[in-house]
């Protein structure tokens, strides 16, 4: 499937290309994207390749990442918080990110997508830190609910913050809409270089997260009889998902419902074991997100609807259809 939608990708643009036009341009869209600079314009190719080397390789690799990030993020957290209404962003991610683009956007330290990526990871970084701070406090140490309290509380003020500022300048207003509605659009690879060892780190932490996951389904207290250390698992896994969200929100923007989604419907196939369901909710996770990225190219011609927004458009109604069918599984 991912595969197949990867090639979709590089077909779909302003007009859709033939399989025969995009198939054997493939090779050489690679090595226009990674060597462009080296090329000469006899080497370069036609604009057929330009345009799949620089705007629609990019943005496939920053999709297929984003959507792997969040989803293995929201297995993580919902397994952490054994509540299957999670997502990453009940860190204050978003918020954090979305505060730190609108203040760099102010102050003129970004402009365009590359630029929004270290601010937006810093924003991540600093809320997570914030929201380990909060929660770790009195006795209420490493307790889910602390957790989801304090993200509540540092998304809403830093929300706040964030509409005030956007509100207050035109400039910013024009800058921010785009990046918050969670889009791929305009991505090089240079977005992808920049978030891809972020959520390398963090894929690394999230499945290391497979056994005890599966031993804190049992509760904490048989977790700790089986030798488990609940304190250094939660925050290990935290930090995952701080690191996959964080990674996700800085390339696209924030983009929700493939954090929540994705892990209930690779539970409803799959089962409650962790070890399977944080792979495959990445896979799943970056099909989605892939598929909503052509999904918009395709509906929206000759412009596009970005990521975020198809997201919303039509994977909650599928969403909701499941849940309907009874194909959902609880914690």
């Amino acid at each position: 499937m991912i595969a197949g939608l990867s090639l979709l990708s590089l077909l779909v643009g302003g007009r859709l290309n033939t399989l025969a036009e995009g198939w054997q341009r493939i090779p050489g869209a690679f090595v226009y994207a990674f060597a462009h600079d080296r090329l000469t314009p006899a080497q370069s190719g036609d604009d057929l390749v330009t345009v799949m080397g620089l705007l629609r390789l990019p943005r496939t690799l920053v999709a297929l990442l984003v959507g792997a990030a969040l989803g293995m993020a929201g297995t993580v957290i919902q397994g952490h918080t054994r509540n299957p209404l999670t997502d990453p962003g009940i860190l204050g991610i978003n918020a954090g990110a979305a505060a730190a683009v609108v203040l760099a956007i102010v102050w003129g330290w970004a402009s365009t997508p590359l630029g929004y990526v270290w601010p937006a990871l810093i924003g991540c970084a600093l809320v997570t830190a914030a929201v380990f701070t909060l929660s770790s406090t009195g006795s209420t140490a490493a307790n889910p609910l602390s957790i989801i309290l304090a993200g509540a509380a540092l998304s809403a003020i830093l929300m706040a913050v964030v509409n005030a500022l956007v509100l207050s300048d035109q400039n910013t207003l024009d800058r921010m809409r785009q990046w918050a509605t969670g889009s791929v659009s305009g991505v090089n690879l240079e977005v992808a270089a920049a978030t891809a060892p972020f959520v390398l780190v963090g894929t690394v932490l999230a499945l290391a997260q497979g056994p005890g996951l599966n031993l804190l389904a049992l509760g904490e207290s048989v977790a700790e009889s089986l030798g488990l250390g609940v304190t250094r698992q939660r925050v290990l896994g935290l930090l995952a998902v701080a690191l996959l969200g964080g990674a996700a929100t800085a390339a696209a923007g924030p983009v929700a419902f493939i954090g929540l989604a994705a892990p209930h419907m690779v539970r409803g196939l799959l089962g409650p074991d962790y070890r399977l369901l944080i792979p495959f909710s990445a896979l799943l996770g970056a099909a989605l997100a892939l598929g909503a990225d052509v999904l918009g190219r395709i509906i929206g011609r000759p412009g596009e609807l970005q990521m975020g927004i198809v997201m919303a458009l039509v994977g909650v109604p599928f969403f909701v259809l499941l849940i309907r069918r009874g194909k959902v599984t609880s914690l």
